[in-house]
């Protein structure tokens, strides 16, 4: 970060993060359109995206409530899809760590997978910026990102069934994370535990309530972490 404002900082966070909107839109409009179908009510559906803002999660959920899934595997299942940004919130607190309280519960709120990306990358890059020209950065990737959450969700969930079926919006979800995960496989602890949460994923699609992802995944940070244990 080269920046010595947090304005330009700022800007630079918001540049960096437009590219994302090619994805979150028809993201947020997918949702919208998938919860009224599955019943919702407009309030509930942006309910949903304003308190979760996260979207594998809230898919999640959604999916295992329309499945009548009970109550303890739906909540389950949701948290553990949302491990990861316990994992981000680690990794983001040695350089926003510093910032006021105010400032650290909106980060906390806005942390989505497109802003911890961007700021992760950054800060590692120019550890030596300071922590208010971080914290713009990290306020700047959220900006095109979030609100384009919310107002997608909204429109999703009020034209979504006069969305042509061939359009196909679903197929925005897998792009999505592919876009974000594959730059970020970079050791070999990392390709490791993808390739363990893929295997495990298909050879446990048979398991009720599509458990067998949280077992993927909860196996294929284990691995990762006994990989990199060992390579260390």
């Amino acid at each position: 970060m080269r920046s010595t404002t947090t304005k330009s900082a700022y800007f630079q966070g918001i540049k960096a993060a437009l590219p994302f909107i090619v994805v979150v839109t028809p993201f947020a409009m997918l949702f919208g359109v998938v919860a009224t179908e599955a019943g919702l009510p407009l309030t509930q559906v942006m309910a949903f995206s304003a308190l979760v803002v996260a979207g594998a999660s809230q898919f999640t959920a959604l999916q295992f409530m329309s499945e009548n899934a009970p109550v303890i595997v739906v909540l389950a299942s949701a948290l553990a899809v949302n491990l990861r940004m316990a994992m981000y919130s680690a990794s983001l607190t040695p350089h926003l760590g510093k910032a006021p309280g105010w400032q650290r519960v909106l980060a906390a709120y806005f942390n989505v997978d497109q802003a911890f990306l961007l700021s992760h990358t950054e800060f590692e890059r120019a550890p030596e910026a300071s922590v208010p020209e971080k914290m713009a950065y990290y306020f700047g990737t959220v900006t095109p990102i979030v609100p384009l959450w919310y107002l997608f969700t909204f429109v999703g969930a009020v034209i979504g069934e006069a969305i042509p079926a061939e359009y196909g919006l679903d197929f925005i979800v897998p792009i999505t994370f592919l876009a974000m995960i594959v730059p970020a496989l970079r050791t070999l602890a990392h390709v490791v535990a993808a390739l363990t949460s893929i295997l495990l994923a298909l050879l446990l699609v048979s398991v009720p309530f599509n458990l067998g992802l949280l077992i993927a995944a909860v196996a294929a940070m284990m691995v990762g972490a006994e990989v990199e244990r060992r390579m260390s």
